[in-house]
């Protein structure tokens, strides 16, 4: 489904609705776009099936849960081989420190945001991956304040 060919206003308010609050029943999203539940189950399941609704989820407050620490990760390599990106694939899939990855433009390969509980949490992470793929280079940037979590302008 291309964006902007195929979805229309509704399916753009849909959209809305469940990024901002993806507790929201059917009948309260089909409510609030002015569809019965029918055809907005529709919309909402060929969206899901075309891959523009990846997975619904809970926004958890990192802190809270004892993950108050994060941490933006810049790696770069000198090993561009399908062999390389295979392992580190792999890695970045299997690291539950890690909650995003980025293949970048420039002079950084790879972002990655990593939560932890603290410093020394970051350390042990941060052996791991320097022992687990040859890197050219890791630099760290802890976050001070996470100043906007957003859904999508859509």
């Amino acid at each position: 489904m291309a964006v902007d060919k195929e979805m229309d206003r509704l399916d753009r308010e849909i959209l809305r609705l469940l990024a901002a609050d993806a507790t929201l029943s059917l009948a309260d999203i089909a409510a609030r776009v002015g569809l019965t539940p029918t055809p907005c189950w529709k919309r909402i399941r060929r969206m899901e099936q075309a891959g523009i609704i990846l997975r619904r989820v809970a926004e958890l407050d990192q802190a809270k849960v004892g993950l108050p620490v994060s941490v933006f990760v810049a790696v770069e390599t000198t090993d561009h081989s399908s062999t390389w990106l295979k392992s580190f694939a792999e890695l970045v899939a299997n690291t539950p420190e890690i909650v995003d990855a980025w293949r970048m433009s420039g002079d950084v390969d790879y972002l990655l945001h990593v939560v932890v509980a603290d410093i020394a949490a970051y350390d042990k992470f941060y052996r791991r991956l320097i022992a687990a793929v040859p890197l050219r280079n890791v630099s760290s940037r802890f976050s001070m304040e996470r100043m906007k979590s957003a859904a999508l302008p859509i």
